[in-house]
């Protein structure tokens, strides 16, 4: 890789980081489609870096709510081992149809039109989550595993997850305070990313040097974002790139028919 490649890389993740630490949302989001759509990635290696530089990503960001006790330690035993079971199962399915290009761009497609939808909806319509109080991920634990290993299927597959689906799931189906369904997220999602990010790196489809830069670019940017939360009004950068991602989503499904037909 050369230098200025590298730097755009790293560009990205710190790009990536800052907007996830501002908006709650995993840095995944921002690093597929611009692997794809900026670099020319394959969508398979895509997939495998993004998931692989998540792991530094998660992992940093479990820490720092481990420090200030958003961690649900009960609930993150339970999705993590679903989780990684699940991505797991995920990265099999993988296996037989990373060279089935058409069927990934439809799969991001319709994963990132859930992302637009919920982030217009939130932005516009919703504007502030509902700050519930507590210090646990209410729910049974049978609720939890279900909603790991699901998730961690989209994981091994699309490389998608963290703060993407399980956030929400939380928060939506679980009525978990937010601060405590971030934290638990993150310590949840690091054993996805291991698992699902291990098969693709035994596939070969991960650019590893890639995957540090942005891994880095997204641990520097997250506490870049975090320090923004204060200034910035989170539900009108989330309008925004709803419609952003709405695009992206609509860009994916178009690349898989165009495939396809």
């Amino acid at each position: 890789m050369d230098p200025i490649t590298g730097s755009l890389i790293f560009l990205t993740g710190l790009i990536a980081g800052t907007l996830g630490g501002l908006l709650g949302i995993g840095g995944c989001v921002i690093m597929l489609p611009a692997l794809v759509f900026v670099f020319n990635y394959p969508t398979a290696i895509a997939i495998g870096t993004t998931i692989t530089a998540v792991i530094l990503t998660a992992t940093s960001g479990a820490i720092a709510h481990i420090r200030m006790r958003n961690v649900d330690y009960s609930t993150t035993k339970v999705v993590a081992i679903s989780g990684a079971i699940g991505s797991a199962v995920g990265s099999i399915i993988f296996f037989y149809i990373s060279n089935e290009t058409w069927l990934l761009n439809f799969i991001l497609g319709f994963a990132f039109l859930y992302v637009s939808i919920r982030m217009i909806y939130e932005g516009i319509f919703k504007r502030k989550m509902e700050m519930k109080e507590g210090n646990r991920v209410p729910g049974s634990n049978t609720a939890k595993a279900t909603i790991g290993f699901l998730i961690g299927i989209i994981t091994g597959i699309v490389g998608l997850g963290g703060g993407y689906a399980l956030v929400p799931s939380f928060i939506y189906l679980l009525s978990s305070p937010v601060k405590i369904a971030v934290g638990t997220s993150l310590a949840s999602f690091i054993s996805m990313a291991v698992v699902s990010g291990a098969f693709k790196l035994y596939q070969g489809v991960v650019d590893v040097i890639a995957a540090i830069f942005l891994g880095i670019g997204t641990i520097l940017g997250a506490q870049i974002g975090a320090r923004l939360v204060k200034v910035v009004p989170s539900w009108a950068i989330k309008a925004i790139f709803g419609f952003v991602f709405l695009f992206v989503s609509l860009k994916f499904i178009y690349l898989g028919y165009q495939i396809l037909f």
